[in-house]
């Protein structure tokens, strides 16, 4: 009989995220998790400002994270990650620095960023030329391409929905609409899907498909940076980011013509 159950659970390794106060999308990052690492999620204090440069900023002080991280050392997680992409490259690439040390110092280990996890992707798929999707309005758009050329990648195209708040509400086929007015096969390295509250692991693969480029988004990257410290992989059937095998070649101009695009 086997009774190795009564040892009780497998051990398992902690990653802490902290998250912005409106973050409803707990339920997709575990999407991306293998069995033995657990999530430790907190949340920012509530601040009553819509989605903006503003609140970006207000969600993202030094000292808010800092609490954030030592409430987290309590269950002892071994990485913590800010889970915010628009908090994390409000302030540039030299801000996005600052965050990461401001987290390591507060909780004795290491951090990332939404924003800073995005740009370790952009460089594992060596990819240069970025196109954009994001539920932002147009100055909080403007920051994020602006981030992306400071770390030396190019915005090729950008599609934004103009949203101040419940973007986790939108579905799946706006996300796609955006991607397809955003991105051109042949004209872009890889997609990013921005905003870690805006829905998007089932729709990666599909993209990835139709536009013949790996697909980045928020929790993707958030949650690929987190647990490749920890020594492990995320899971995620058929996205390129974490599955070479699911890197697909790029569009050569004669296809192009031949219509495959």
């Amino acid at each position: 009989m086997d009774v190795s159950f009564l040892g009780g659970p497998r051990p398992q390794r902690g990653v802490g995220v902290v998250a912005p106060f409106d973050f409803a999308l707990d339920r997709e990052l575990w999407r991306w998790v293998p069995d033995d690492v657990s999530l430790h999620l907190t949340r920012t204090p509530f601040v009553p400002v819509e989605v903006s440069l503003d609140l970006a900023r207000l969600v993202s002080e030094h000292e808010t994270l800092g609490e954030a991280v030592r409430a987290l050392t309590a269950v002892s997680p071994q990485v913590v990650a800010y889970a915010c992409t628009s908090g994390s490259f409000v302030d540039g690439v030299a801000g996005e620095r600052a965050m990461c040390a401001a987290l390591s110092l507060a909780g004795a280990l290491p951090a990332l960023t939404t924003s800073g996890a995005l740009l370790e992707a952009l460089a594992e798929l060596g990819a240069r030329r970025v196109a954009l999707v994001t539920p932002y309005t147009v100055s909080v758009t403007r920051a994020l391409q602006e981030y992306i050329a400071e770390a030396g990648a190019r915005v090729t195209g950008c599609a934004w929905m103009g949203l101040t708040r419940h973007i986790w509400r939108v579905p799946y086929r706006d996300v796609v609409a955006m991607a397809r007015r955003a991105a051109r096969p042949g004209t872009a390295d890889a997609l990013f899907l921005s905003c870690t509250n805006l829905p998007t692991y089932d729709v990666i693969p599909q993209l990835e498909a139709e536009l013949r480029m790996p697909v980045l988004s928020a929790n993707q990257v958030t949650m690929w940076a987190a647990l490749r410290r920890l020594g492990t992989r995320a899971v995620g059937p058929y996205q390129a980011l974490l599955d070479d095998a699911a890197r697909v070649r790029p569009v050569l101009p004669e296809e192009q013509q031949e219509g495959w695009t």
